[in-house]
């Protein structure tokens, strides 16, 4: 998998997580709900986000067409 393909699943991950666990156990998670969008959105503006960073660190290759 590439590093898009895993800045989805991690993002759609953490937004899930985070619903589940403002319902089960307090409403401030969705603070955290809110981060995440507010970073996929300036990533888009600036196209640096830093879980790309972190998993390019990690060694996941770029993407195929780059």
């Amino acid at each position: 998998m590439t590093v898009d393909r895993y800045l989805r699943l991690i993002a759609g991950f953490f937004i899930l997580l985070s619903l589940v666990l403002s319902q089960v156990h307090s409403e401030y998670w969705l603070y955290f709900t809110a981060f995440v969008g507010l970073n996929l959105l300036q990533s888009f503006f600036t196209n640096w986000c830093p879980m790309m960073s972190f998993l390019k660190k990690l060694g996941v290759r770029g993407c195929q067409s780059c």
